[in-house]
Formats: C-alpha cells, structure tokens, sequence
C-alpha cells in the first residue's frame, strides 16, 4: 500500500500551502450556510407554544454543542499519530485544538444557561451532562495549561497527546450521560427521518445549516491556527524566508 499521503500530511510545508488554497472555498460556505441559517431561525421558524422566541437559542445551543464533542476525539488522533510516528503537524494540531475546544465548550455551557433559565427556572443544576460538560472544559484548560507549565517540548508534547487520548472518555460520558442518569436536560437531538418528519422542515432544515456553519467555522479556525503555529516552528526554514521575501 502507497503511504505517501499519509506521510504528506506530516510535512508542514504541503500543509501549509495546501490549505491556504481550501480557505476561500470554506470561509465563503461558512458565509452562505450562517446566512440562510440564522435568517430562516429568526423570521421562518415559528414559536414554540411554551418557550416563546427563546427556543431561538436552540439553533446556537446544539451546533456549538455537537462541534465542542468533536474537540477531545480530534486532539486523540492527532495524539495518537504524533505517539506512533512522530509527525509534527499532529502535535500542532493538539496544540491549537485545545484552546478553540475550551471556548466553544464555554459557548456551549453559557448558551445551555441562558436557555435553561427560561427553561428550568435557574443558571445551573449538577445535571449529568451539563457536570461532564464542564469537566470537558477544563481538561481542555489543563491541556493548554501542561503546555505551558512544561520546558521540555517534546516531553510536553507527548503528556498533552495523552490527556487528550484519556480525556475521550468524558466525551462517551457527556454523549449517554442523559440515558444513564434521570436528569432534567432533554435527550439528545434526534436528527432521525421520523424526527425529522414529526418537526416538519421549518424547525430541522435552519439547523441543518446552522451546524454546518458552525463546523466550517471551526475548520476555518483551526486551519488559521495551525497555519500561524507552522509558521511559528518553521520561521528559521528556507520555505517560509522565502514566503516572507515574496509577501
């Protein structure tokens, strides 16, 4: 079997160029499924019976929601490939992935409040999934935190790939903490042809669009920071003086 691009994905350089190609396809995707989606929430979607126009938040809550499980998973491979074969982009991707997981976890967390207020009449409750989701968000700071409190880089480097391989394990936890603990957070969103069916596609089709336009989002920062780190490690390398003759 011909691994050459799976070894091309390790060369900072071909990802570096590569990507730069993919940002204007993506940013402009992003405009148009962020458009359609929040315009058809706020003036198409009709209100809830008992929520009112705060079931708004719904179309915030469960895209920022969904992409913040993506986070730990992600950093684990990249973990996992930097452990087994040393790549180096793997290891920058742990590294931005950590600090952009920890804000679209909070965003999570504080739009779940503002929803739950009106909901359940309070901020917070120790509920199974909103205790894991707050967990989540702090072993995303004490990723971030290890890299910096350690010296050795390459020591740092492996004990951050590790806490993100373990730290999937509270993924599994926020994803069925609703069927294994009686909570009062409302199971998870079922994206299901009959669910689909029973809400008609004036509630599930400006969701559709709103979580596509938040993953974009995410891809889009994460390719921004991943490119800003390479240029960080390689700024002594003879491709990136040359980018910075020709810019």
């Amino acid at each position: 079997m011909d691994w050459t691009w799976f070894h091309k994905w390790g060369s900072p350089k071909w990802f570096y160029e590569l990507s730069g190609k993919w940002l204007p396809w993506l940013v402009g995707a992003m405009v148009l499924c962020l458009t359609v989606g929040i315009v058809w929430a706020l003036l198409f979607v009709p209100q809830d019976y008992q929520q009112g126009l705060t079931n708004r938040i719904f179309y915030v809550h469960v895209p920022v929601a969904s992409i913040s499980l993506a986070f730990f998973p992600l950093m684990a491979i990249a973990g996992t490939v930097f452990l087994v074969w040393r790549m180096k982009l793997a290891d920058v991707v742990v590294k931005v992935a950590a600090p952009l997981g920890a804000w679209f976890t909070a965003l999570a967390l504080a739009s779940g409040s503002i929803w739950g207020v009106d909901t359940w009449g309070t901020w917070w409750i120790w509920d199974g999934r909103l205790t894991s989701l707050l967990l989540q968000f702090f072993l995303l700071l004490g990723v971030v935190s290890l890299r910096t409190a350690l010296e050795d880089s390459e020591g740092a480097a492996r004990a951050c790939a590790l806490l993100s391989i373990v730290g999937c394990i509270n993924v599994v936890v926020i994803k069925y903490s609703v069927d294994w603990w009686n909570t009062l957070h409302q199971p998870s969103t079922d994206f299901s042809i009959a669910a689909d069916q029973a809400n008609g596609p004036e509630i599930w089709v400006p969701l559709v669009f709103m979580i596509l336009a938040v993953y974009l989002f995410f891809a889009i920062s994460l390719i921004l920071s991943t490119r800003n780190e390479i240029l960080q490690r390689e700024k002594r390398s003879q491709w990136v003086m040359e980018l910075v003759k020709r810019s």
